[in-house]
């Protein structure tokens, strides 16, 4: 179900319209595999990668995942267009396949009691997430129908730290960036969320630049009542 004008759908009592979710973190874990699938292809090329590296691509596309692997090896020149890509395609390729073994144990704690109250209330819920395969596996962890609405990440042209996948939602749900809350685990989401006009949650983010509008240490620790409350 996909909203259309900011009065269609579930009615809220409350100023706060939506809630919009990073996915990697905020509803799920799936870092392992990503670090593993990356870790696959750095050793196939002859490049260095570790769990430290891998804190910088948090929330970031494949692709310039890919580039900060190559800078951090200040490899950039090492391979052309065409390398990359297959380079690209190939770590996918494992992640996907690492992906098989997910299901809804693998829901972060907390997530699917706080998901079904702010339903419950009448709140407006979407998926910003970077990720080409947020549909599968939402899909996998069986929370795909609680979502008004899935960013499409092959459709949004510039990645986090730039706000277009929470305004992307925000359209797609027809309700304004003042009136959404955003819920992020790393710096750039926070950063791409406070770009896009609405209020920030963070959840365990290492904080560089700008810290979230209300942080958490952990999913477990959510409460609708008190995150409206904050906000409101």
């Amino acid at each position: 179900m996909k909203p259309t004008t900011p009065d269609s759908g579930r009615e809220s009592r409350y100023m706060i319209r939506a809630f919009i979710f990073d996915l990697d973190g905020v509803l799920t874990d799936t870092a392992e595999y990503h670090y593993q699938a990356w870790k696959r292809i750095a050793e196939e090329y002859g490049l260095f990668f570790d769990r430290n590296a891998n804190e910088q691509l948090k929330g970031v596309s494949r692709r310039r995942s890919l580039d900060l692997i190559l800078e951090i090896n200040q490899a950039g020149q090492r391979f052309n267009e065409q390398e990359k890509e297959q380079m690209v395609r190939e770590k996918n390729r494992i992640y996907r396949n690492l992906l098989k073994n997910i299901t809804d144990r693998d829901i972060l704690p907390g997530i699917q009691g706080f998901l079904k109250e702010a339903r419950e209330r009448g709140l407006l819920l979407a998926v910003a997430s970077a990720s080409r395969n947020a549909d599968s596996v939402l899909n996998r962890l069986g929370i795909k129908p609680v979502f008004d609405y899935i960013a499409d990440a092959g459709q949004i042209a510039r990645t986090k730290p730039d706000p277009e996948v929470f305004l992307d939602c925000c359209r797609n749900l027809g309700v304004l960036p003042h009136s959404c809350i955003g819920f992020e685990d790393s710096q750039a989401g926070i950063e791409a969320i406070r770009a896009a006009g609405m209020r920030s949650v963070g959840i365990r983010v290492k904080v560089t630049t700008l810290a979230p509008d209300l942080p958490y240490q952990g999913t477990e620790e959510l409460d609708v009542q008190q995150v409206l409350d904050y906000f409101e």
